[in-house]
């Protein structure tokens, strides 16, 4: 008889196949490919910030450009870059950190790609709303309708998983753990709170997490300044370590377990793929509905989310978490994912106040997030009179994540986020020659205010 033990079982299996070295390989090599067959957009990145801080009124979408670059954000800057990370660091030495941040540095190639395609191929329904993602451009640009409805099944799968229970999962627990809430009451008060944002829709989204994003990013980078102020004096050495570590065997001392190389790429560039979701398809559906006056100016926009998640707070995070190890009497490396919260400990009130907000408004903004991703590919799969239906059953699961244990429904998300990446990647590279032809035509001579034409959105 097969028990709820054995398919957890065989999921965590599956998922840990397609998280493995192929995935990791897939994912990285799209990066580097799509970094040099576009000349390196990073480049570009200081004229992507000031872009994604200038609205573009005069433009079709549904929402200003840093409203969508909040909502993807939402999605993305959550529990992987406090909780990843210190996992990365703790599994493969500080040489992970490294790699996280190199993943972040060539995955804005990808997120910079997945922004110009999702605007280029997205429709504008009878109402006026703003819809794409790859779902469109596997559909209107490959010509692969049964591509677009493969990738559609597997974030809508996902969204209950990783966007939801898992994140009502965490908000519950910590609840308990710091206020003494029960799971029920904190379920019930999140379920009420989802519910009076994403009835209103993309707007109503956008709204609250143009609010909470540069909110709870800058309480948490604050956070970190101190404990990088208190461990002034070790950044030099933490630093060191974590390039030298890179590209040489650790042995096992001074707070850090040992580990080779390949234990340093493998958990670092897997992290950062993780965290920054650059590949994955999430992103690039909200990016659909900024207003844009052609596709590259929102692609830039785009690429700076994975700049701000993995080579910014990613970064930073790894170096608090190695200077709090190499600090004398510093934490233990082995502390794994409660790595984060013992170096915020050493700051007295304040520290812990941090973590706590924190992950509360990283988990919460994450489940508005991925509602929106979710609810996109539910009206692509059965149109507008399945949204309603969608977005109860929502609010429904953000209360089961809260009082139930979840391990099963995680592995089962992390092996729908690897399968949803792969109808992505294919249109990606597929499409990687008009990416590259959109982009030589705005970027060079200076034409990124120019407005696209009818024969630019196909």
């Amino acid at each position: 008889m097969i028990t709820v033990l054995s398919i957890s079982s065989i999921v965590s299996e599956i998922a840990g196949a397609l998280w493995g070295w192929p995935m990791v390989i897939l994912l990285l090599g799209t990066h580097v490919f799509l970094t040099i067959r576009l000349k390196f957009p990073q480049r570009k990145i200081f004229k992507a910030i000031k872009l994604s801080f200038t609205k573009d009124e005069n433009s079709t979408g549904d929402v200003s450009q840093f409203a969508a670059l909040a909502t993807s954000l939402a999605a993305t800057i959550g529990t992987g870059n406090i909780i990843g990370v210190a996992t990365a660091i703790s599994l493969g030495g500080p040489g992970a950190v490294f790699w996280c941040w190199l993943t972040g540095v060539f995955g804005i190639a990808t997120k910079y790609s997945e922004g110009l395609l999702a605007v280029k191929y997205r429709v504008k329904t009878e109402d006026g709303t703003m819809l794409g993602g790859p779902m469109y451009a596997l559909e209107r640009g490959l010509k692969s309708k049964w591509l677009a409805v493969l990738f559609c099944i597997f974030p809508v799968c996902a969204s209950f998983g990783i966007g939801n229970m898992v994140q009502a999962n965490s908000i519950s627990m910590m609840m308990e753990k710091t206020m003494h809430l029960s799971p029920q009451i904190s379920g019930l008060i999140m379920s009420v709170l989802v519910a009076l944002v994403i009835l209103f829709g993309v707007k109503g989204i956008a709204k609250v997490c143009s609010f909470l994003v540069p909110f709870m990013a800058l309480f948490y980078i604050i956070g970190c300044f101190i404990i990088l102020g208190i461990n002034f004096e070790y950044l030099g050495e933490s630093l060191r370590l974590i390039i030298h570590s890179a590209f040489n065997p650790m042995a096992a001392g001074g707070g850090f377990a040992g580990a080779t190389v390949m234990a340093a790429c493998r958990f670092g560039i897997s992290r950062g793929l993780f965290s920054n979701e650059s590949g994955l398809g999430s992103a690039p559906i909200v990016a659909a509905a900024a207003q844009t006056r052609n596709p590259v100016r929102q692609a830039l926009v785009s690429s700076t989310g994975t700049f701000w998640d993995t080579v910014v707070v990613c970064a930073i995070t790894g170096l608090v978490l190695v200077s709090s190890v190499v600090a004398p009497n510093g934490i233990d490396a082995s502390h794994g994912a409660g790595l984060t919260e013992a170096a915020f400990s050493v700051i007295p009130v304040f520290g812990p106040l941090v973590m706590s907000v924190g992950l509360l408004t990283f988990a919460f903004s994450t489940i508005l997030g991925w509602s929106y991703y979710g609810e996109r590919c539910m009206e692509y799969l059965g149109g507008k009179k399945v949204i309603k239906f969608y977005r109860l059953v929502w609010i429904v699961a953000v209360y089961i994540g809260a009082v139930v244990n979840l391990q099963l429904v995680w592995d089962f998300a992390d092996m729908m986020n690897a399968l949803m990446a792969l109808p992505n990647l294919i249109v990606l590279l597929a499409l990687s020659g008009v990416i590259a032809r959109e982009s030589k035509k705005y970027l060079s001579g200076n034409h990124i205010d120019d407005y696209a034409t009818d024969d630019d959105l196909e």
